[in-house]
């Protein structure tokens, strides 16, 4: 019999079952039968870039987050991350450049050459990664399994760890959902190698690089728990948003769309909470690649606590 049982098999609960099946401990993991905002996501590891609005916990929590996935998993691509912006935007970039740090002034071309004429600055960060986040959870599911760990739709059999994101709602009513949407495009054209981020004061959004000629385009957040499909408007912002990056994307093929619901706190920090007998790690935000490792490693360091008080 399991001594723990995850419920949730998203970044976050898959984080932790590999964090302890590492430390050697029993282990099984609940799949839900909802869709895990972890299908949709980028997959940026890009703590400074976060800076942009998030606390300053994100960057130090985040910059472990490169380390972790590369040493569990194939296919994370060090090659930082760029950001420019049109030239009547200028002002962003300043803007976005006094808010953040672990940057250099670059001419973006030099990095993406398929840039060329299209913007005159941009801010390069360096230390920043990315990796593919269906890719990355199916290795980490694969590893788990191979090493032994049940993944099943049944009852817990040990200490529930409550890992579902927005569908946790039922024990944690203080959670509120923050809709993104999202397209996947095919442009053999374009060979970006690193992950692009657009500012604009209205909408801004990233383009991440995929095997295959593929890219992820996302940006909005809207305060909603309506998980209905992508609506036209947001296809059509982020459609003209690609564009400005590169016309070429107007031409790609649409393989997929997407919307997925983050889960978060009033404060948008992730916690680990203890109640009633169940330990809860939840409230990425739009941080879950980048925080999961982190903070699984900060859940697994109370259970130890936890543990020793018990015996």
């Amino acid at each position: 019999m399991a001594s723990w049982s995850v419920i949730g098999s998203g970044v976050v609960g898959l984080c932790v079952a590999t964090l302890l099946a590492e430390q050697g401990e029993s282990l099984e993991v609940i799949i839900g039968n909802e869709a895990s905002a972890s299908h949709w996501a980028g997959g940026m590891l890009a703590p400074f870039c976060e800076g942009e609005s998030a606390p300053e916990q994100v960057i130090n929590l985040g910059q472990c987050a490169a380390s972790w996935w590369s040493q569990r998993i194939k296919g994370v691509v060090h090659k930082g991350t760029l950001v420019v912006v049109s030239p009547r935007d200028t002002s962003e970039l300043t803007r976005f450049a006094r808010v953040t740090c672990g940057y250099q002034w670059v001419d973006p071309s030099d990095l993406e050459p398929e840039l060329a004429g299209r913007f005159v600055r941009g801010l390069f960060f360096p230390s920043e990664a990315h990796l593919d986040p269906r890719d990355a959870l199916l290795q980490l599911q694969t590893r788990l399994k191979e090493g032994g760990v049940a993944f099943h739709t049944g009852k817990p059999n040990g200490v529930i760890i409550d890992c579902r994101g927005i569908y946790a709602t039922d024990h944690q009513p203080e959670l509120r959902a923050v809709r993104g949407e999202m397209l996947i495009l095919e442009c053999n054209d374009l060979h970006f190698t690193r992950p692009i981020r657009l500012l604009h004061p209205r909408f801004p959004c990233y383009l991440v690089p995929r095997a295959g000629g593929r890219f992820m385009l996302g940006s909005t957040m809207v305060e909603s728990n309506d998980a209905s499909p992508i609506s036209a408007r947001a296809v059509m912002e982020l459609l003209s948003a690609a564009w400005a990056i590169h016309p070429a994307l107007v031409e790609a093929r649409i393989l997929e769309s997407g919307t997925g619901l983050r889960p978060a706190y009033r404060h948008n920090m992730p916690e680990v909470r203890y109640r009633d007998g169940v330990f809860y790690l939840n409230g990425m935000y739009r941080h879950g690649f980048l925080l999961s490792p982190a903070m699984a490693q900060q859940l697994i360091q109370l259970l130890s606590q936890e543990s020793e008080h018990a015996n």
